[in-house]
């Protein structure tokens, strides 16, 4: 069944803890949390103190976003709060391979995300040490932008690459997923979508969820 991470960048700011105990009651399998720096991306969004609230009222595991400089600096922000997954840009980063050791050294799993236009052949060397790799399927920076199509085949190669390499690794998406794209992605061999207007903008956000989790 295709897991479902909502993106909590679209969630109420003002009733936070209520939206991330809904969507979590509603049958989630991640919390999203997109953190941007202002300089990677044009929008600057959340720290480890509001992180660290969502942590405390969330039930399940959090599945944290880096879209910023100096990964390494935010790496250690973020690990005390012991998340899941973090992620980190390849487009960024000068010594992938190194930080992918550090993050699974803090015993967190460790992510690689790319942007629309990075091949993912560049992580084909990376594969074996990586617990996910994020497919951006929207350019970074902010939520409820459309779906680019063109990550379909970007998914169905990296899933052939991980299937040979590291079958265990998933391939996760992000942005402009909804009802309309999940089977393509899920027929890509799309193991986790991001959702994050579709979700907190439906009437029916447990229904919205289930959507998603075919």
């Amino acid at each position: 069944m295709m897991q479902v991470a909502p993106s909590i960048l679209s969630a109420d700011f003002g009733n936070l803890q209520h939206d991330v105990e809904e969507i979590c009651n509603a049958g989630c399998d991640l919390v999203h949390v997109d953190v941007m720096d202002g300089h990677f991306v044009p929008n600057l969004t959340i720290g480890p103190v509001v992180v660290s609230a969502v942590a405390k009222c969330a039930t399940k595991p959090l599945d944290i976003h880096l879209m910023v400089e100096n990964n390494t600096f935010f790496v250690e922000l973020f690990a005390p709060l012991q998340p899941q997954y973090i992620s980190f840009h390849i487009e960024e980063e000068k010594h992938p391979h190194r930080l992918i050791q550090k993050i699974r050294s803090l015993g967190i799993k460790p992510a690689i995300v790319l942007n629309p236009h990075t091949p993912p052949e560049s992580v084909e060397f990376l594969l074996q040490d990586l617990d996910m790799v994020l497919l951006m399927s929207v350019n970074p920076g902010f939520g409820g932008q459309s779906f680019i199509p063109s990550v379909i085949e970007k998914a169905s190669r990296l899933n052939e690459m991980r299937n040979r390499l590291n079958p265990n690794c998933l391939i996760e998406v992000d942005g402009g997923v909804s009802d309309k794209n999940i089977q393509s992605l899920k027929d890509a061999g799309v193991d986790v979508v991001v959702a994050g207007s579709y979700v907190f903008k439906h009437e029916d956000r447990q229904k919205a969820i289930k959507s998603l989790q075919i």
